[in-house]
């Protein structure tokens, strides 16, 4: 030994660079890793997915962790086949090359075990890590150009071991390489004596930082995760809400005033069957048609929830004069019903605000017949160039605007709240003008998106 410790003291320049390289490509490697959790799995903010129902389960390997991986498996195979070759190329016919062949391929093998017998504290890892520490130390007594392959056990111990075992292990090689660099070396080095250890203090700082700052990452990701799941419960609440409040207005200003126009021509069938037959005919006539329009309103709510009228063709003008028609038919010469169009609109009314309008003539119209008590209503539909204009008045008996708040729990007063609630959800507004013994107009607003001018 005291041959080959001198003959060891004296390397040329070039293989001192080619050692220094060698530490400065197992430190990347090394750092690289560290981001690694101790479960040999990344805990980044790409957390691996665990098997099903398997909750306490080590994390399934991502695809994004293997070049990590690799790359620390090849630094200590790279650095293992360096030592190696210095060995055989300085000591070549030596006697105790063969054990240092031997324990080479040993230490290799051992090395390949570790990732089979799995990474975390068990009986076997612990008893495979320390055979695998206590052939390398062998080693680098009989070869002190091994030292250097203890930077990749430095990320095994602290990625395997409780943290104070693991710091002690750290401590343990890191004598071991300072003792090997200083058998290497001629005389005494200060900077062999203080690098080694400020380089293991360095690489495990960076460690634990980075596994406190995965820690953390996985329970940011975790917080965020329960609050989109949070969210998007509470979004599909406010949808259903939403939905049940809209399927309630298109009931309320379709089906449930044909039923109620129905009951009425009924019961005055029913009064008018002895005396006058033939108007007790046109009354079941007349609720034959509105039954005839509630189904077809009911089937349009089953394809798409679009008004029949607009589903007819002919745009919103038509569909209001298609209303206004009917709606003097259905009250046999009780109420007349007038539609006027002013002005030409400036662009497409969108759908939904066609729909919107049509409805909200559908229930002013139902709250007239069955409410007012007036002879003559008119519907005035002004295209503006900023918005679309819809009046509802009659010479009925009128009331206060400010009673007629509408009550939840109620079956009548329904009507208003759901016109402002169709318009709030378009931008536009609704205005009531009324008195008693005045009549009634509700106007509804609606702005209109201007259309883009042709450059030409």
């Amino acid at each position: 030994m005291d041959q080959d410790e001198g003959t060891e003291r004296q390397p040329p320049p070039s293989d001192r660079t080619e050692r220094h390289g060698s530490r400065r490509d197992a430190d990347a490697a090394r750092n690289a890793d560290a981001a690694r959790g101790r479960g040999g799995a990344p805990r980044d903010a790409a957390r691996p997915r665990r098997r099903p129902g398997s909750a306490g389960s080590r994390p399934v390997d991502d695809a994004d962790t293997r070049p990590l991986a690799l790359l620390m498996h090849a630094a200590f195979f790279l650095l293992l086949g360096a030592s190696l070759a210095r060995f055989l190329l300085r000591h070549p016919g030596e006697a105790r090359t063969p054990w240092i062949i031997g324990l080479s391929i040993a230490l290799a093998v051992l090395y390949v075990m570790g990732p089979v017998l799995g990474s975390r504290p068990t009986a076997r890892s612990l008893v495979w890590l320390g055979g695998l520490v206590v052939v390398w130390m062998v080693v680098v007594v009989l070869a002190p150009s091994f030292a250097w392959c203890a930077v990749p056990l430095f990320y095994t111990g602290l990625r395997i071991l409780p943290p104070r075992a693991a710091y002690a292990l750290v401590a343990l090689l890191t004598l071991f390489v300072v003792a090997a660099q200083l058998r290497l070396a001629h005389g005494f080095d200060p900077n062999l004596v203080l690098a080694p250890p400020a380089v293991a203090a360095v690489a495990t700082a960076v460690f634990v930082h980075m596994r406190r700052q995965a820690v953390r990452q996985g329970r940011l990701i975790d917080d965020l995760l329960r609050t989109r799941r949070e969210l998007a419960a509470t979004e599909r609440r406010e949808g259903t809400l939403a939905e049940r409040q809209r399927l309630s207005m298109e009931i309320h200003d379709t089906l449930a005033q044909g039923l109620s126009s129905q009951q009425m021509l009924l019961q005055a069938a029913d009064r008018t069957w002895d005396t006058d037959p033939a108007a007790a005919r046109r009354h079941i006539r007349t609720a034959e048609g509105i039954a005839e329009r509630n189904l077809a309103e009911a089937r349009r709510f089953v394809h798409d929830l679009a008004p029949a009228d607009l589903a007819e063709g002919g745009g919103l003008d038509a569909a209001l004069h298609a209303l206004a028609a009917r709606e003097t038919a259905q009250a046999q010469g009780r109420l007349t019903v007038r539609c006027h169009i002013e002005g030409a609109p400036h662009t497409v009314l969108p759908d939904r605000t066609q729909s919107a309008l049509l409805r909200i003539a559908q229930g002013a119209l139902a709250n007239v017949a069955e409410h007012a008590g007036a002879t003559e209503a008119a519907l005035t539909l002004t295209h503006l160039d900023d918005r679309t204009v819809l009046d509802i008045a009659d010479n009925g008996h009128g009331f206060t605007p400010a009673t007629a708040t509408g009550s939840p729990g109620g079956v009548r007063g329904h009507g208003l709240p759901a016109m402002r609630a169709r318009l709030h959800q378009l931008g536009g507004t609704l205005t009531i003008e009324s008195a008693p013994g005045e009549g009634t107009v509700v106007t509804a607003t609606v702005p209109v998106a201007p259309t883009p001018q042709d450059p030409a």
